[in-house]
Order: C-alpha cells, then structure tokens, then sequence
C-alpha cells in the first residue's frame, strides 16, 4: 500500500490547517497513496497547551471532522490526522486521532492514553485521557493499523497491545516536544517499536520549531524506507505487507514469547 506521510506546521487558525490538510491529501492522490498520515494536533496546534484547547473542541460530528471527512472523500484518499475532540469535562478536551476511509466514512477514533506530564510540560491540565485504555485499530486495504499518539511511543505495552490485536502497522501522530537528544530518541523509539513487534511503523509529526520533524515509515526490520527533515512536506512511500510475514517468519516472536 503506497501511503503518504504529511508533516505539517500547524498553527491556531483551523481554517488554514484544514486548506493545508486539503493540499497535502490532494498531492498524497495525485502520487497514488492510499492512506495519509497526518500529525497530532493537525487541526489546531500551540507551542503551549492552554486554555484554547478545550475551547475550540468540537464532537467528532462537528465541523472540523466534516471537513476531514469530505477531504478525504473529495480526493478519494483515507487519512488520519490529530484533532481537539469535546469531552464531557468543559476544561478539558481529548487528544484525539481520527481515521477517515476514502469514501469519508469515520474508521476509527482513538484519544491518547499517555498524556504528555514531562520536561516541565503538563499535557493533562487541558487533556483529558482516554477513559479506558483499549487498543483502537481498523482495517484498510486488507491490513490493520493501530492508532497511538506522541507520547505513547515510550510505553512498549501499548505497541504490543496493538500487535496482539492483529495491527501489521502503527500509525503514530506526534508533535514530539524538541529539546536534548529528542530527535534521537524519536528515531530509536520508532525503529524500536517496528522491530520488537515485526511490523511497519508510520511516525508523523508537527515541523520544525514547534516539534523536531522526521517523520518516517520504518519496516519490521528498523530499516528507513522514507523520512523527512524538519520543515513541512509530504513524502511518499510503500507498505508491503508481505515484509511483515517475511520478518515475522523470520522472527517468530509472538510465538516465542513467555509471559
């Protein structure tokens, strides 16, 4: 499966992220994708979470997930991308990732788990989490994605609850917050999550400077078949799912494993 990897610079005016949504889906199709992967946060996007975030939250019905919806539905591409989505808590909205089919249809929505409490950052205070912590996956093109967001990427229990429900890739969207070996990290988490599971992994995060960039799509093995630097762009690369059979064959983890 050819699938797109759009990294972004989201800022706080929803109508210009969504144009920009709107234009990477358009040239994702134009080079034959299938899928667009489209970073955390992708609709509304701050250096700080604050305040703002609850406040422009809208229900996964609402005009935000209509426009998505219609994007990917009007250039015939699926797409995930970050969203703010109302909680019954009017302090706090979720951090959610959205999976629209080509045909627009709502696949799956997951809000993040791991609220990002770190580095002097506290996520939590705006961002309510998931109320229960269950795996969200779909299925597309005869293979099954699992959905995680930015910080989940330090929990290897998460990656291996998605493995476990049959995910032969990961889709990961990230505004991966830049600091001391941050990039480095990204990267080895990545590859780290692909290898131990055997399956790809599709990281997309926010650019340069408000996040480190580098998006990538890693295979089984932690081998690069594409990534991105730190500015906004679209990269276009191939999933095959036959390598995951390939590695896990090889690798017959699942099988080994004692617990």
């Amino acid at each position: 499966m050819r699938v797109g990897l759009g990294q972004m610079s989201s800022g706080h005016d929803v109508a210009a992220n969504l144009r920009a949504i709107d234009g990477l889906a358009a040239r994702a199709a134009a080079d034959g994708a299938r899928l667009l992967v489209l970073p955390e946060y992708a609709t509304y996007e701050k250096k700080t979470i604050d305040a703002s975030f609850p406040a422009v939250a809208e229900p996964l019905d609402g005009p935000v997930c209509s426009t998505l919806a219609r994007t990917a539905s009007r250039h015939g591409v699926a797409l995930v991308a970050g969203v703010v989505e109302s909680s019954d808590d009017p302090g706090r909205a979720h951090n959610t990732l959205v999976a629209f089919d080509r045909d627009g249809t709502l696949l799956a929505a997951y809000r993040k788990i791991h609220l990002f409490d770190a580095q002097g950052f506290r996520e939590s205070r705006f961002i309510k989490p998931a109320p229960e912590p269950r795996p969200a996956l779909f299925d597309l093109g005869g293979i099954r994605f699992g959905m995680m967001t930015c910080y989940d990427l330090r929990f290897p229990e998460h990656a291996r609850a998605l493995s476990d429900a049959g995910a032969r890739a990961l889709l990961v969207g990230a505004s991966w917050v830049p600091g001391e070996l941050k990039t480095r990290q990204w990267q080895t988490l990545t590859a780290a999550r692909a290898i131990e599971n055997g399956l790809y992994v599709a990281g997309v995060c926010q650019a340069a400077p408000i996040s480190v960039g580098h998006s990538v799509l890693v295979d089984p093995m932690g081998g690069v078949v594409a990534e991105l630097g730190t500015e906004a762009g679209l990269r276009i690369a191939d999933l095959d799912p036959l390598r995951v059979d390939a590695v896990r064959g090889e690798f017959p983890m699942s099988r080994q494993r004692r617990i």
